[in-house]
Order: C-alpha cells, then sequence, then structure tokens
C-alpha cells in the first residue's frame, strides 16, 4: 500500500509527541496489511472531512485518510477527537 500526506498532516504530525509518533507508524503498518481490521474503528466521516475516513491511533488520537485508490490512501489530518471535529 502506498501512503502520502497533506501539508496539513504534516504540520500537525511534526508537533505531536514521539510517543504518538511511533504509535501512528505501527497503525499505518497494520493499516497496510489490514485494512479492516477491527482495532481501527475505521469509519466514514461527514462534516469538512466528508468522503474521508477516520481510524483510532490512541484512545483520543485520530488520523483521518481519503482513499485514493485500492492501494493508495493520503493522511489529511492527526489530533484528539476535540482538535479534529470541533
Amino acid at each position: 500500500m502506498r501512503f502520502s500526506y497533506s501539508k496539513k498532516f504534516i504540520k500537525q504530525y511534526t508537533k505531536k509527541s514521539i510517543d504518538i509518533k511511533n504509535k501512528f507508524i505501527e497503525r499505518q503498518t497494520l493499516l497496510a496489511t489490514d485494512f479492516f481490521s477491527p482495532i481501527f474503528n475505521n469509519h466514514k466521516l461527514s462534516g469538512e472531512y466528508m468522503g474521508c475516513k477516520s481510524i483510532n491511533i490512541t484512545g483520543d488520537i485520530r488520523a483521518v485518510f481519503e482513499e485514493i485508490s485500492e492501494y493508495h490512501v493520503e493522511f489529511v489530518a492527526i489530533g484528539t477527537h476535540s482538535e479534529l471535529y470541533s
């Protein structure tokens, strides 16, 4: 699976702690091998992120992505539930 990252995602990601960054890398690796793993709580979004999906990184951290194709996703945002959806 191919991954790409929006400018917004990169800006948000660089501000996260090393623990969050490591957890994201772990989840991204799992996403490449098991896209529908229940651990992600992978679901479609509406509103500002309509057309995108969200996965759980930690208890409150979410990563928002868009499926570009079957083998390519672009991460567009990462943050807490309140940072992303308020």
